[in-house]
């Protein structure tokens, strides 16, 4: 997608410790009535809707983050008349800059792409040595957390969809994730995330993922 094309409003769909990056996938089941009428003037417009994790429940609402990523329905499929299974395809970051009054029953924010634009090009070259170095330090950490994984299908994943797939699936918390999220270097979310590694010892259920 080009930058010009970035829509400047965008529905939202706050979804807790739920993160995605650009260049990834995620699934999503949608049966809330407001987000049932998002995907439906989503897919009647231009597919794209936006991701951000939430706060502070307050009232009706739920104060967001400020940072979440845009993504596209590239696949759906209407199970009843109100529930739909929807696969969103990451497009890039966006900074929140204000809530838009709307008569929806979901949310609109007027977002900024400005630091992100780097999520919009390709991958120049594969970082071998850190990504060997990476997939050691993983294998070691989820072991640990008796988590269950695809390595093969994780090791033949592009670098930088490596490190945002293990962002995302990975044991941390709301505010561990959105500090990923927020970091925007490539080489800086590596270092985050080897920091993560170190610290988090918590232990989590065993958990299985399929990597697609």
């Amino acid at each position: 997608m080009k930058k010009k094309d970035l829509p400047t409003k965008i529905a939202v769909f706050p979804l807790s410790n739920a993160i995605f990056f650009p260049k990834t996938i995620l699934p999503l089941n949608i049966f809330e009535k407001r987000y049932v009428q998002m995907v439906n003037d989503c897919m009647k417009e231009n597919k794209l809707l936006g991701m951000v994790q939430p706060k502070i429940k307050k009232d009706s609402n739920m104060s967001v983050y400020s940072v979440g990523c845009l993504g596209k329905i590239i696949n759906f499929s209407e199970v009843s008349g109100n529930m739909f299974l929807i696969s969103l395809a990451g497009v890039i970051r966006f900074k929140i800059q204000e809530e838009i009054k709307t008569e929806k029953l979901y949310r609109k924010f007027k977002v900024n792409y400005t630091d992100f634009f780097n999520d919009l090009e390709q991958e120049k070259e594969e970082q071998i040595d850190t990504k060997k170095n990476l997939i050691k330090k993983i294998r070691i950490f989820l072991r640990n957390k008796n988590y269950e994984i695809q390595f093969d299908k994780l090791e033949k994943l592009p670098f930088e969809q490596l490190v945002s797939t293990i962002c995302m699936i990975g044991p941390f918390s709301e505010a561990e994730k959105q500090k990923l999220i927020e970091t925007i270097k490539i080489k800086d979310k590596v270092k985050v995330l080897e920091e993560l590694i170190s610290f988090n010892s918590i232990n989590v259920p065993k958990k299985n993922y399929s990597i697609n």
